[in-house]
Formats: structure tokens, sequence, C-alpha cells
């Protein structure tokens, strides 16, 4: 071997070795039959409490009816105290065509759902602007704060006579309890959601050229979106709750008149049909909010 050929022998050597024909292939490698999936964010590390429910929640569910039943039809418990399933849903039957208290079950349920959705999107068209605005300036913040910290703690049953008092007991009445009751969860959350926001976020808006108004609404707004989601989902749930004692007072129709009246009588099978509508009714809505929750804000969780 020569001088030349052995130094480009040293600086460029095979990884093959030496006693290989020049002429042999490459191996290649075998393909794979299962190709790895791509990695989902979490899960290299584990994100806590990520991935589905649906299964242990099934499972729930059905242990808890199934306690139900069993506790029921071996009779462990009067019917007064704890009528069983099949009481409940043959009174349903009963009230969803005959009526209670001069009224059907739709009569009911849709007078409910008027007084508590009316309460909502007026809480909603309210208590969002305020909470923003607590969020964007002090002096809103000093204006608003004291009295909606003050009166969040109350109990509706705490200044419920004062509305009678002062408005009387008409419908008016029954939907600004409620509405009062959504109004400060939802404020909050709303300010929670602006003052949240990051300032990198606020800074390089600015530094693009936009305005004070721009910055709000395109900004602060949408990153505080889902807090303001969680406030609402809250709020309608405070709402329901607020529902009973709203049509205590002079009322002749609801879902919380029909369980106040039936718990008169102690017609517990009637309390109990009336407790599984209106978590009927609160549980459609709290997963509607979800679905538009992931629709509208489908980055949370991700940045």
């Amino acid at each position: 071997m020569s001088e030349s050929k052995a130094i480009h022998a040293i600086f460029h050597h095979s990884a093959e070795p030496p006693d290989a024909p020049p002429d042999t292939p490459p191996k290649r490698r075998r393909p794979r039959v299962l190709a790895k999936r791509p990695v989902k964010p979490g899960d290299a590390f584990g994100v806590p409490g990520q991935g589905s429910s649906l299964v242990t929640s099934v499972i729930t569910i059905a242990a808890f009816v199934g306690l139900w039943f069993a506790v029921t039809n071996l009779h462990l418990i009067k019917p007064l105290f704890l009528p069983s399933p099949q009481a409940v849903y043959a009174k349903f039957l009963v009230v969803a065509t005959d009526g209670f208290a001069n009224s059907t079950l739709a009569q009911h349920t849709g007078i409910s759902l008027l007084r508590v959705f009316g309460a909502f999107a007026l809480a909603c068209a309210t208590a969002i602007p305020v909470g923003v605005m607590m969020g964007v300036s002090r002096f809103a913040r000093g204006a608003f704060d004291p009295p909606i910290e003050f009166y969040r703690p109350l109990p509706p049953l705490a200044y419920l006579p004062l509305i009678i008092i002062w408005f009387g007991i008409g419908e008016f009445s029954k939907v600004l309890l409620i509405y009062l009751a959504i109004f400060a969860p939802l404020a909050i959350a709303a300010r929670a959601g602006v003052r949240s926001v990051s300032i990198e976020q606020i800074h390089a808006a600015y530094s693009m050229g936009a305005s004070r108004t721009q910055v709000v609404f395109h900004v602060i707004m949408k990153s505080a979106l889902p807090e303001i989601f969680t406030g609402m989902r809250i709020g309608i749930g405070v709402g329901w709750t607020t529902l009973v004692a709203a049509e205590m007072v002079a009322s002749s129709s609801g879902l919380g008149f029909m369980v106040l009246n039936a718990a008169e009588f102690l017609a517990s099978d009637v309390v109990i049909m009336g407790i599984i509508v209106i978590g009927f009714f609160a549980l459609c809505f709290d997963m509607l909010m979800r679905y538009v929750e992931r629709v509208l804000v489908p980055w949370k969780g991700k940045v």
C-alpha cells in the first residue's frame, strides 16, 4: 500500500470490518410491525388527574342505585324515610300526567327554569362586566368590591325578608333573590380571571401597537374566559340552591315549591322525585357549559 493510500485509509476509514468485501451492501433494518404512537402532552411524565373518568362515574352511579334498590326492597328503611326507586318512578308518572298541587311536572319545571335561567342571564350580563372592570380599574374595584364581599357570604335566607319588605312577594322578588346569589361568585370569578392574565401578553400587545380597549377585549377577556366559565358553573349551582328559598314565599308552582309542599305532607316520593329533576337539569346545564368551554377555550390547560 502506498503512502497516500494509507493516509486516505486513516482519515476516511469505513465503519465496516476490514475483512468485509467492498461491494457488500449495507444492512437494512426490519420495519416495525407496531409503530409507536405519538406521545400526548403529559404522557411522558404523568400529569395528575389526566385521563377519562367515565367508567368510574358509571360504576359509582350504578353502585348508588343498586344500594338504593337493596336497602328499600329488603325493607331496611321505612318507605316514609326512603321510598323505593319503583315508588319514585310511579309517582313521577302520576305527577307528569295528573299533576301535583294544581300543576303538572312540566308546568312546575318550566316556571323554575324561567326563574333560574332568567336570573342567570341577567347576572351574566351585569356581573361579568363588573368583574372585568374590577380587574382592570382600581376605582371600580374600590367601588364594587366592598358591597360584593359583604353580602357574598350571607345565605339568601338572611336577606330574603328584606327583599320581601322592599319589593313584595311577586315574581320580581324571586328572580332578584336568585340573581343576587349568582351575581357575587360570577363577578369574583371574572375579576380573578382578569388578574390572572400574564403581564407578558399585555406588554406584547402594547408593543405591537394595541390600544387599551383592544388589550382589554382581545387579550384580557380571552385569557379570563376559563375563570369566567368556572364562575358561571358555580353561579348556576348556587342559583338552583337559592331556587328553593325563593319559592318558599307566596308560590303556587315551581320545583322548589313542589318539594316544600310535598315535605309538609310527608310525601317522600315526591320530594325525592323533585330533587332528582332539579339535579338532572343542573347536571345537563353543567355538561353544556363544559362543552361550550371546550369549544370557545380550546387552549385551556395547554398554555
